[in-house]
């Protein structure tokens, strides 16, 4: 059979130059469209992330990069199949799987098709939103959170800590810093872990014109402790704002706050990149107290009420 994949994947520089073609993956995804009984229709780009999605008529299908990317993303596809399937238990809006599966062509390419979702990211509705309605989104992702993130059995490989520890990212901070980090996770005790989505990020959740949220991508999930997902929340999602911050935490205390999103960043395997998207240069950060106090100061200079 002639293969229908036919760009090189030697790297992952090769996957990110391809894996928004259009005309690379429409061959392959037609046939697995054909296979699985599913009407095919032209394909469409969508966001883009780490992996090839594209909206195909009534569904969105994303196809998980091969091992020969250089990075094997088959626990990802695992992991976002039962996640979805976790969250789908709980009563929680999210796209519907339809098919999975893998097909084995110039590479093995797994795939997850969902029905699409008339929606728009998060990141497309906020300028839109006012206080009130910022509130209430809010809210509501708070019932939202309180629901998936309780205690689940460990459903993949992630040590958190662990992963943690060899993030190479951190390399690119002060020394000082780094010992303190290191030392700070080395001694980290904390045992209370729950089921968290990981990347709550505004192209992560859409909102539909009744304001309703649905909850994507979920190849991130892993358990952990809350502050794990919290973080990204507040420091990502909601940005400091404080309509946000009442509507999710209701009466809160800056202190305990500060330490929550503090052990999140030294958590989170994107710890890096919320500290360089909200603290300032990553040669500032000298210690784990001046990042406290940044994070601090960011929530007091929000906090109040609408």
């Amino acid at each position: 059979m002639q293969k229908l994949f036919k760009a090189e994947i030697n790297n992952w520089k090769d996957w990110a130059n391809v894996f928004q073609s259009i005309t690379a993956f429409e061959p392959l995804i037609k046939y697995i469209f054909k296979e699985e009984g599913l009407p095919f229709q032209p394909l469409e780009n969508l966001t883009p992330g780490t992996n090839a999605v594209f909206k195909v008529g009534l569904y969105v299908v994303k196809v998980f990069a091969p091992k020969e990317s250089g990075i094997d993303m088959t626990p990802d596809f695992h992991t976002e199949l039962f996640s979805m399937n976790f969250a789908l238990s709980k009563n929680i809006n999210l796209p519907i799987v339809v098919a999975n599966g893998c097909v084995k062509d110039k590479f093995d390419f797994y795939y997850i098709i969902t029905k699409h979702i008339n929606a728009i990211q998060f990141s497309v509705a906020e300028p839109l939103l006012n206080d009130r309605e910022k509130f209430n989104i809010a809210k509501e992702l708070r019932l939202i959170t309180s629901k998936i993130n309780i205690p689940c059995e460990r459903f993949n490989n992630v040590d958190v800590v662990e992963r943690a520890l060899k993030c190479e990212r951190y390399m690119k901070f002060p020394i000082s810093f780094q010992n303190e980090r290191y030392k700070y996770l080395k001694n980290y005790k904390n045992k209370n872990y729950v089921f968290v989505h990981g990347d709550l990020n505004p192209d992560n959740i859409l909102v539909d014109k009744q304001n309703n949220l649905h909850i994507i991508d979920f190849a991130d999930s892993l358990s952990a402790p809350y502050e794990y997902e919290l973080v990204v929340l507040v420091c990502c999602l909601f940005c400091f704002e404080k309509p946000y911050l009442d509507g999710y935490l209701g009466n809160y205390n800056i202190d305990e706050l500060t330490d929550k999103c503090l052990t999140g960043i030294l958590l989170h395997y994107y710890g890096y990149n919320i500290i360089c998207s909200n603290f300032g240069k990553v040669s500032e950060i000298t210690s784990i107290d001046v990042l406290r106090s940044k994070i601090y100061l960011s929530i007091k200079n929000n906090k109040g009420m609408i």
